[in-house]
């Protein structure tokens, strides 16, 4: 950290009691957002409480260094970004502060969706419905006067926004609002803010005939600063001037907020066009009908929703070349279903416009047509190759009278460009979401950005529209906002000298005089390339001369990267990092994802999937010293993801963050070994053995109180963890015995038994069961005695060179089983996911792709019997009601939830599947002291639902959430193959399945 740097930071750390940081791995975390920018910020501020944000404000002042306030960093034009200071207020001002009858008090870090359930049972909402509902935070709603689909029901935030409290450029607080004026002139007792109130009056009123010529004629605008309907001889609202001012006028603290109730009826339409102008010239029919919704998607947007979710296929044809979804809403169900018939019949029937429909009027339904809207944008950034769908000019709106005709003039102007664009629209209300299709990579498209910008913009302002609907100005728009506004353009200049006269907040943002700020801040899309050799030894090189529109990245030496320890090279891991885009889906907490447990119990940046992404790519650029990956600082952010694979699984973009933090534990651990705790959780299959050989005593260590505590000190293993008990003899042993440890000379099917540590240790019966129901069904076993553990939890650990051993040990064994015509089975679905997932990245060799082709995890095996009418379905009934909690490995082989559906084959058996994520245990993080009560946090909606549910018993396959399952609650956790045993009457130990709480499962 440079002195500067350090100096800042200590002087912010004794100031405030919260969060400074300005060391590089914190400032590259924060260095971009959900655009296409990137800027290294000076210092990260967390803050706790106003007093901070006054503190903050009153340093930043005195030093003369710029604030740029931030939420969840989702925005796409870049307002959160810039070479100050960042103010993170999502971290610690999540506060609901208040909930009254028809409005709601909060702070402006909490999530928007988080408010609405909160409302939910009261029968309230906040209507205005930004895209990024699930992360975005209420302070950013308000700074950018979000809205959304239902616009056209809710307006924007600005109609609900009641009052702020907010904090000027001079540190002086005040709550705002709408301000009562006598005759123009305010006399609040506040001197301060009675200054600011009249001067406002006074420019407003002598500005009013400018401000009302140069509106657009666009329903919706967010360009500049909103001034046509904030001024009275009577009142001035304050608070609205301040919404959609992207932090450049004041910083919030807290906002008070009308609420309206939720509709009681809902239905949907969707139309199906043979063309964009049909569904454009369709929209002015639709808006008779007084919809709460009318979108409209393109061709290729189609396309992508039949791919991620194939129950769009038969829903929506190929033939369909756009559709509008439309949403009616109504108190009364019988006129919502008659306004939605006569819709229907003259867009489709009477003018003839679309040429077929899709109704959905139940809540699922609908919710599953809401998909195409919420779901499939931010799938764009799956697509893979050079170009990439860019957010640049995806807030431009026009009057819908002129949609119809501006779509011609749109697809001319990318015609000429020559450049194809992905289109999504709040079409009821004329918003236009066009991402066109560039490389950034390279300098002609960049170029081409302020080209299209230029030309697409003149067609925005012939029809006398905005540059900007909802999105703001940020680096994007805002040096084009003063050729909107013309003269008005002086008035806006004003109002942010009355604000903020030394110009410390958020600057260069809505009010600004770089032209090329469109394309000076981009963020690096490809690895950064050498300098051509001079021509000859004494010749110079002048500097390009760049075009005005174009900061040229400069070129630079290659860098030299510290050893990499998987399959891969750094030119790999930087196409991965770039292809996150930020879009901060990973911040999640929604209940229907399982988007990162780490987040959900500390909801801050550098738990977040993104931050890893930022970390890795500025590695990759040279942002960072390579070196970086191997110190404390870039370990602890390494140390918040646990290899879950959620995040691979749901990111939009599916980047493999998972892997690129193994990279970098196994960078750290190369440097500077394992720490003993971690040494010791990385050989649980030798303590597991020793434990075995001695499982009287061992079990007797494992359950003494001051054992235990000498663990926890020497070790770090959680006092509090139920551990599960050692058996006598292990599943190995048993084999052994049973012979089963050669090759079977049997012909059909034929299977090899990975048993993996727990099964072999701790719970031999999931072994014996699955030999019993595979000998039931025909199919011959055989477990080499000679394989290892998997190694899972080493190369989560970063332990990679001992993983490889044992990899390479494995699949020796493993591929020669293959090769004679076994199919490689596991009880343990981490053990599958190491076999097929891991391993190849470990090991470059085609022997280790044969073993992950022909690894399956065992009930998946079963149930692909099961589908080839292979599996016998003997079964005797189980009179019991079981909770199925299926485990993020085993999502992450992609195999659904095969034990599950076998499950739900015996009769009798009653199974609940336990939807509510994560289990939070993630393999050895729940085993550590340090975790041991946060993955019970990350873990409590599964563990809760466990608790309440009347159920005999949990199920699960993975003995890492039956541990977690068996922690907080009373009940047994047993493995589904237990049960297939059970009910086909094979389990060894007769009719009754004990566990290790002692309690029965009874066949009836």
């Amino acid at each position: 950290m440079d002195p500067e740097r350090q100096r800042i930071q200590e002087d912010l750390r004794g100031l405030l009691k919260g969060e400074a940081h300005c060391d590089e791995v914190f400032l590259q975390m924060y260095a971009s957002d959900a655009s296409l920018y990137q800027v290294k910020p000076l210092a990260i501020v967390r803050p706790r409480s106003t007093d901070d944000v006054i503190a903050l404000v009153q340093y930043a002042r005195e030093n003369h260094l710029p604030i740029h306030p931030r939420g969840a960093g989702t925005g796409l034009a870049g307002e959160s970004l810039g070479p100050g200071i960042v103010v993170d207020f999502s971290s610690h001002f999540r506060r609901v502060v208040r909930i009254e009858p028809e409005q709601v008090t909060v702070q402006p870090g909490v999530v928007y969706e988080r408010l609405n359930e909160l409302l939910r049972p009261q029968g309230r909402q906040f209507g205005p419905d930004p895209a990024n509902a699930g992360v975005t935070t209420m302070g950013s709603v308000i700074a950018l006067d979000g809205s959304g689909s239902h616009w056209l029901k809710y307006g924007s935030a600005r109609r609900h926004l009641l009052g702020m409290r907010v904090v000027l450029a001079n540190g002086h607080t005040m709550e705002v609002g709408r301000e009562p004026l006598e005759d123009g002139i305010s006399h609040d007792h506040d001197p301060i803010k009675r200054e600011l109130i009249n001067r406002l009056g006074e420019l407003l009123a002598r500005e009013a005939e400018v401000i009302a010529r140069h509106q657009p004629r666009s329903l919706v605008n967010r360009c500049g600063y909103q001034l046509s309907d904030v001024y009275t001889r009577h009142h001035l609202d304050l608070a609205r001037i301040l919404c959609g001012s992207e932090g450049t006028l004041a910083l919030t603290t807290e906002l008070t907020l009308a609420t309206q109730p939720t509709p009681k009826h809902r239905a949907v339409a969707l139309l199906l066009f043979e063309s964009l102008e049909s569904a454009a010239r369709a929209v002015t029919e639709i808006l008779t009908f007084q919809p709460a919704a009318c979108d409209l998607m393109d061709r290729r947007h189609l396309s992508l929703a039949r791919e991620s979710q194939p129950r769009f296929d038969p829903i929506i044809p190929d033939t369909a070349e756009a559709v509008l979804l439309v949403e009616l809403q109504s108190d009364n169900s019988t006129e919502l279903r008659d306004r939605l018939r006569r819709l229907v019949d003259r867009v489709r029937h009477r003018k003839r416009f679309a040429f077929d429909t899709r109704l959905a009027t139940s809540v699922e339904e609908i919710d599953f047509f809401w998909l195409l809207a919420r779901r499939v944008t931010p799938t764009l950034h799956r697509l893979r190759g050079v170009t990439k769908a860019v957010p640049f000019v995806e807030d431009m709106a026009v009057p819908p009278e002129s949609l119809a005709s501006f779509l011609v003039e749109m697809q001319n102007i990318l015609k000429r460009h020559q450049v194809t664009a992905t289109l999504f629209a709040h079409a009821g209300h004329g918003q236009l979401h066009l991402r066109p299709f560039l490389d950034l990579g390279d300098p002609a498209h960049v170029k081409l950005m302020a080209a299209l910008a230029a030309d697409l913009y003149q067609a925005v302002f012939a029809v006398r529209g905005t540059i900007s609907g909802e999105h703001g100005a940020g680096f994007s728009r805002t040096a084009y906002v003063q050729r909107q506004y013309g003269e008005l353009y002086r008035v806006f200049r004003e109002i942010k000298q009355i604000f903020d006269p030394e110009n410390i907040l958020n600057p260069g943002k809505v009010i600004g005089d770089d032209p090329t700020l469109l394309t000076r801040f981009l963020r690096p899309m490809a690895a950064p390339q050498p300098p051509a050799p001079p021509t000859s030894p004494v010749e110079t090189i002048e500097p390009a001369v760049t075009t005005p529109a174009v900061l040229a990245t400069p070129a630079v030496a290659p860098r030299t990267f510290v050893p990499l320890h998987l399959n891969w090279t750094p030119a790999d891991i930087g196409n991965l990092s770039r292809h996150c885009n930020g879009c901060g889906a990973c911040r999640s907490q929604a209940p229907d994802s399982r988007m990162c447990p780490v987040f959900r119990f500390a909801p801050a940046e550098e738990a977040s999937p993104r931050a890893k992404a930022n970390l890795m790519r500025s590695l990759v650029n040279g942002d960072m010293p390579a070196e970086a990956i191997e110190k404390d600082d870039f370990k602890q952010v390494a140390d918040l993801c646990v290899n879950c694979k959620m995040c691979r699984l749901e990111c939009p973009a599916s980047i493999d963050i998972p892997k690129l933090m193994i990279e970098a534990k196994a960078a750290y651990v190369a440097n500077d070994g394992l720490r003993l705790g971690d040494w010791v959780l990385t050989r649980l299959d030798w303590i597991s053995a020793i434990g075995s050989m001695f499982a009287p005593l061992a079990n007797w260590v494992m359950s003494n109180r001051q054992a235990r505590w000498l663990l926890e000190k020497a070790f770090g293993l959680a006092q509090g963890r139920k551990v599960p008990r050692f058996t006598s003899r292990s599943f190995l042993r048993r084999a052994y015995r049973r012979r089963l440890t050669r090759p079977s000379r049997r012909t059909g099917r034929k299977v090899l038994y990975f048993v993996d540590t727990y099964a072999n240790y701790h719970d031999p019966q999931i072994g014996e069961a699955l030999l019993a129901v595979l000998e039931h069904n025909g199919v011959s076993v055989y477990v080499p005695g000679e394989q290892t553990q998997s190694g899972m939890a080493m190369i989560s650990i970063g332990a990679i060179d001992e993983a490889r051993r044992v990899a390479r040990e494995n699949v020796v064994l493993l591929a020669e089983a293959v090769r004679q015509g076994y199919t490689i089975v596991c009880s343990e679905p981490s053990a599958a996911l190491c076999l097929t997932q891991e391993y190849p990245t470990l090991l470059d060799d085609d022997d280790t792709r044969q073993v992950a082709q022909h690894t399956q995890e065992a009930c998946d095996y079963l149930w692909g019997l099961h589908a080839q009418g292979a599996l016998k379905l003997d079964f005797k009934p189980l009179s019991v009601a079981v909770d199925y909690h299926e485990p993020c490995h085993l999502r992450a082989l992609g195999a659904g939830t095969p034990g599950e559906s076998l499950l739900r084959l015996i009769p009798g058996l009653v199974v609940r599947k336990l939807d509510r994520g994560c289990s939070g245990m993630a393999g050895m993080f729940g085993l550590k002291r340090k975790n041991y009560r946060n993955s019970l946090r990350a873990g409590w909606p599964m563990i809760s639902a466990l608790r309440a549910s009347n159920a005999l018993a949990g199920t699960t396959e993975c003995s890492a959430c039956k541990m977690q399952m068996e922690q907080a609650t009373s009940k047994p956790t047993i493995h589904p193959l237990k049960l297939l045993a059970l009910a086909y009457g094979l389990l060894p130990g007769g009719q009754k399945l004990l566990t290790t709480r002692g309690q029965e499962l009874v066949v009836t």
